[in-house]
């Protein structure tokens, strides 16, 4: 069989991994549990997006976005100079933050569905967030997203993993999983030695 490369052919390949071809209705139901999975396991380059909104003024709330999972960084990018935007967490928040006077926010927390700024904006600010996001499911109508693109074993191991208590068959619940953790943990190691220098950095200190 050919490497899976879109929706269609990934359904195919775990079907030929499960040896069933009786499994048409529920397959969907295995990917998509395994994007969940891959959303919460994964914090790799690939997932960060760049998104701007705009504070209203008056109004300390700002709607999270709809693919939002966790946030890289925050700033407002209208103010000069920059003005980071730094996390607390609510508790935090409400105790230690100005979050009842107005002015130029400082501090935000998550709250729901929403993100919340202390202080309150005094008026419209661009910000400017990098976050990780949750790609698009996979589905008749969408033929790829960046799991396939860029972790399709893993998209494989997760679903195969999902789809075997399904069938009852527990021996290769294991097995899977094993594979899964071995592919999250060798990606993230590489993920990070991308970003940050292999061996510490040295200061030369000359002499005259």
């Amino acid at each position: 069989m050919a490497f899976f490369t879109d929706y269609t052919t990934l359904q195919a390949t775990i079907a030929s991994y499960l040896a069933r071809n009786d499994l048409t209705d529920v397959i969907p139901e295995f990917i998509r549990l395994a994007e969940d999975r891959l959303g919460r396991d994964l914090r790799i380059r690939e997932m960060l997006k760049v998104v701007k909104t705009t504070t209203t003024g008056g109004d300390s709330t700002v709607e999270m976005p709809a693919d939002f999972l966790s946030m890289r960084d925050l700033h407002i990018s209208s103010s000069n100079p920059i003005q980071t935007i730094t996390y607390q967490s609510p508790s935090n928040f409400f105790r230690n933050t100005r979050a009842l006077v107005t002015g130029l926010p400082n501090f935000y927390t998550a709250l729901g569905s929403e993100f919340r700024f202390a202080p309150i904006p005094a008026g419209e600010y661009t910000l400017q967030m990098l976050y990780y996001y949750q790609p698009e499911y996979l589905s008749s109508t969408v033929s790829s997203n960046l799991w396939l693109a860029y972790t399709p074993d893993l998209l494989l191991y997760a679903a195969l993993g999902e789809a075997e208590p399904f069938l009852m068959n527990d021996e290769r619940i294991g097995t899977w999983a094993a594979m899964y953790d071995r592919g999250v943990n060798s990606l993230t190691k590489s993920d990070d030695e991308g970003e940050f220098p292999a061996h510490p950095m040295s200061i030369t200190l000359t002499t005259r």
